[in-house]
């Protein structure tokens, strides 16, 4: 899928769809069949917050103990994680996907499952773990506004440090966020701890960042366009056919099942290319890397072809 030598950022969103496209079958069985299960779940999810919670989301003056708004804010918080741990399973199995593509090996959804089984617990805690560092240090950057305006400090004082306090939390909440990207396919690829795949990921990033950072954020970029592509017509479908005109203008929850049926096919079929290309992606990265710090490549080739570095069609490595 990847030429065995240090890639450039055209190689890896190529070799990111070309095992999309090589190895459709368990691509596209992972992705389809965990895009379904997901988006059935946040589905009801969202359906049962209709006559509840949902109502309140454009209405700003509804108090903050509402029951309505404790249930919004709660489906909320239930609908990303149930996204999340989606995505998690998907990177799971994917990455291992990935890493059989690299050294041109078929792999079926049924074997990419029993690999990558053992690891999920780990792989669970691992994003869990990075999650609550880049969700807690912007609460962190905001505790000494929120703390002077407890004591009485006006405006001007608050709201500056407000927003330098949480634009500053978020940029180091960024950098670690980046500097831990590469420990999903450590774990998996290397059957690393929790601990230990932090620490392989960060120093397989020291020194390439802005690499990194930009690279990812592009095939994301991609990803979520292409998606939004591929759903508009549903979201307008879910428009057209499953919302109340009347009621909307009236002020009123005008949404019904069909805006979330509609909806959530749209998302499912967006799905299936932000989920491999994202772990597609990030499993490159993580070979890439290796490649450059540790001379992978010669290991891939050997994997690949014969035990003296020959490549399966003849050609010597280098």
């Amino acid at each position: 899928m990847i030429p065995l030598r240090p890639l450039g950022v055209g190689e890896i969103l190529d070799g990111a769809v070309s095992t999309m496209r090589s190895h459709w079958r368990p691509v596209l069985g992972i992705s389809l069949t965990i895009a379904v299960v997901t988006q059935v779940i946040v589905t009801l999810v969202q359906g049962a917050l209709l006559d509840t919670g949902l109502a309140t989301l454009g209405d700003p003056t509804a108090p903050l103990d509402d029951a309505a708004s404790l249930t919004t804010v709660f489906g909320a918080g239930l609908v990303y994680m149930i996204t999340l741990i989606g995505v998690v399973v998907a990177t799971a199995l994917l990455t291992t996907v990935t890493g059989k593509a690299v050294l041109g090996r078929n792999i079926t959804a049924a074997e990419a499952w029993r690999d990558a089984r053992p690891r999920l617990p780990a792989l669970f805690g691992l994003i869990l773990l990075i999650l609550l560092i880049v969700t807690v240090l912007p609460g962190v950057g905001a505790l000494p506004g929120l703390l002077a305006a407890a004591a009485g400090g006006g405006a001007a004082v608050t709201g500056p440090l407000l927003v330098l306090g949480v634009l500053g939390a978020g940029v180091v909440a960024v950098w670690i966020g980046v500097g831990f990207v590469l420990a999903p396919p450590a774990l998996m690829l290397e059957k690393q701890g929790l601990v230990k795949a932090l620490r392989r990921s960060r120093g397989l990033v020291r020194g390439s960042w802005w690499r990194i950072f930009g690279i990812w954020l592009l095939a994301m970029v991609i990803a979520n366009v292409v998606a939004a592509i591929v759903a508009m017509p549903f979201s307008a479908l879910a428009l057209v056919f499953g919302t109340d005109a009347g009621a909307l203008l009236a002020g009123d929850d005008g949404f019904g099942w069909t805006f979330l049926v509609l909806g959530g096919i749209g998302s499912v079929l967006g799905s299936l290319t932000t989920l491999p290309l994202w772990a597609g992606v990030t499993a490159l990265l993580y070979i890439d890397q290796r490649i450059r710090r540790e001379a992978l490549d010669l290991d891939l080739l050997r994997a690949a072809g014969t035990a003296d570095g020959t490549r399966p069609d003849g050609v010597p490595g280098s």
